[in-house]
């Protein structure tokens, strides 16, 4: 039987959008125009945003989103390790 006490791992994903220049390249139009979605602890919710927020802008062809895996970014020992 799982411990109850036991915490599931937070993997920090973030979910952003906002028109592309190209279809063929993940560089945005206008940077003062990215949206941020939201900061989601599994890849499952993050999931969820980012297929909604997609839903919504199907009707412009250059408007995608991101789910960037952030916690592959976080090293908090890298960063103490430079202090």
């Amino acid at each position: 039987m799982p411990d109850q006490n036991t915490v599931p791992p937070q993997l920090l994903h973030i979910v952003i959008g906002g028109e592309l220049r190209h279809l063929g390249e993940p560089t945005f139009r206008d940077l003062s125009q990215v949206e941020f979605v939201g900061a989601f602890g599994s890849y499952d919710e993050a999931k969820k945003a980012w297929k909604a927020r997609a839903q919504a802008t199907v009707d412009n062809a250059h408007m995608r989103y991101f789910i960037l895996h952030a916690h592959k970014l976080i090293d908090p020992r890298a960063d103490a390790a430079q202090d």
